[in-house]
């Protein structure tokens, strides 16, 4: 029996796709093939298999896995391990891990495609495993899989458009000097490709034609639903639009565009970072919008608003202009509440560096409380659209967020509302007016506000929570034992993001 039996996910839908796989790579003349995985912070880490004489890499990593040190699970942002793992039972480390043992990465054979940046190259998405052929439960995409099991068993589906801002810059350095090494390390020196402060300005984006084509093509040839590619205010910042799909798809695009594109533009000249606000004077801080409806598991119904009948027109007729009631049906306005009620903890998962936290300051349409309003930017919580396209848009995470963990903070927040019940204030026309409760103004605050909701650390399980939380306290420990702590934001953040 097959490793990849023995985990229970071989069957023979599976078995057409590993056949599909090793076809593709004989007839393409295939020379390698990328096995990745996302890790805690989104970074894909994996092997390469090479195929210089034939696909049998390929066939025995479909069949028995690629072996990973089990230390990558544990990593801060720097790449140190926040575990004491050659000591025994040491410091909560999680079951299963220890002395650095090895797990075993098994691809999914229905996500290979061929990197449009690479020639020759091939790539599939693969999901940790312990060598017993039992699943890595510390592993962000089995988290949002565990959630909308959860969601789906309460009748429901979520379905998620992105919209990503982030920035690109010309490299004028690449700082590889012998001198210059550092863990982490100096991130290359480089220049603006346009000056901002012209929000969509078309000149801008004609002045940066070579790195936009760059990124369109990377998205579509990457299979990524790209509507459009725009100039954000700051300097040298830019907006990718994505169309809605389900949630697990959406955080698998929101995986491979940030990775593809940081890859395909290196190539090229130049440095793309989606960390929140880059190290530089004038610099507009990057948010990541997620707008997200709740559907119908049965037959995909937007299940956001009031439902169809004269009960529900005649419940929401003199209600006060501010009430959710307007635009929202129970389901809706309860999945509203539960973000509000939650938005604290999930900062820390949707907003999970230290550099995101200068955002939350009611300035260039970024959420300064937990509030909601009717198509407004400055609101936390954005209801806009009606009907089919009523939607939530939560503008609380920075483009580092892993989209995994941030998506299923969704879920069970709104769950949680639902399942309570909850009804949500009325909705704010002064976002940035005082008196309202702030979001977290560091992400220390954000941690104990997640260590402190009993419903977001048994979303996460113990496992993830143990490892979540253990490697972005020794983050902060750092950062704060740092005698530059710009040079450490800097190279912590800009260079590898």
């Amino acid at each position: 029996m097959t490793f990849a039996a023995r985990c229970g996910v071989h069957d023979a839908a599976r078995a057409a796709a590993c056949d599909a796989v090793l076809e593709r790579v004989a007839k393409e003349h295939v020379e390698q093939v990328r096995v990745a995985w996302a890790d805690l912070h989104g970074s894909l880490r994996g092997k390469t298999l090479v195929c210089g004489f034939d696909a049998s890499p390929v066939t025995q990593a479909l069949q028995s896995g690629v072996g990973m040190v089990s230390t990558l699970l544990l990593k801060d942002t720097s790449d140190r391990t926040a575990f004491k793992v050659f000591e025994p039972g040491g410091a909560g480390l999680p079951a299963g891990f220890g002395a650095a043992n090895n797990l075993v990465l098994l691809p999914d054979p229905a996500s290979y495609l061929a990197l449009p940046w690479a020639p020759g190259t091939g790539w599939m998405r693969a999901e940790p495993w312990f060598d017993d052929g039992t699943p890595v439960p510390a592993d962000p995409r089995r988290v949002l899989r565990r959630a909308l099991a959860v969601l789906g068993a309460a009748g429901f589906g979520l379905r998620c458009g992105l919209e990503v801002e982030f920035h690109i810059f010309r490299i004028t350095a690449e700082r590889l000097a012998l001198a210059d090494a550092a863990w982490p390390a100096e991130p290359p020196a480089v220049a603006l490709l346009h000056p901002g402060y012209q929000l969509l300005s078309e000149s801008w984006a004609d002045q940066c034609a070579e790195p936009l084509d760059i990124v369109r093509r990377t998205a579509l040839a990457l299979g990524l639903p790209l509507r459009s590619l725009e100039i954000e205010l700051g300097p040298s910042q830019f907006e990718a639009v994505f169309g809605h799909t389900d949630a697990l798809t959406a955080a698998d695009q929101m995986v491979l565009f940030r990775n593809g594109v940081r890859q395909a533009l290196r190539r090229a000249g130049y440095h793309a970072s989606f960390v929140c606000r880059p190290p530089f004077e004038g610099a507009v801080a990057s948010g990541w919008h997620l707008h997200h409806s709740l559907v119908h598991a049965d037959d995909g119904r937007n299940a956001m608003g009031p439902e169809a009948g004269a009960g529900a027109a005649t419940a929401a007729e003199g209600m006060e202009a501010g009430s959710a009631r307007h635009w929202l049906g129970d389901a809706g306005a309860h999945w509203l509440a539960g973000l509000l009620v939650h938005a604290h903890g999930m900062a820390a998962l949707c907003a999970p560096s230290v550099n995101a936290y200068g955002r939350y300051r009611g300035s260039v349409m970024a959420p300064q409380s937990a509030q909601w309003g009717r198509d407004n930017r400055g609101a936390l919580l954005r209801v806009v659209g009606s009907g089919r396209d009523l939607r939530i848009e939560n503008r609380l995470g920075e483009p580092l967020a892993n989209p995994y963990l941030a998506i299923a903070s969704q879920i069970w927040a709104g769950l949680d509302g639902m399942a309570r019940r909850l009804e949500p204030p009325p909705a704010t026309d002064a976002p940035y007016a005082a008196g309202a409760a702030l979001l977290p103004a560091t992400l220390a605050e954000a941690l104990d506000a997640l260590a402190a909701s009993s419903v977001l650390q048994q979303g996460l399980g113990e496992p993830m929570a143990q490892v979540f939380h253990a490697i972005k306290r020794q983050e902060l420990a750092r950062h704060a034992q740092a005698e530059d702590a710009a040079l450490w934001e800097r190279r912590e953040y800009f260079g590898r993001s």
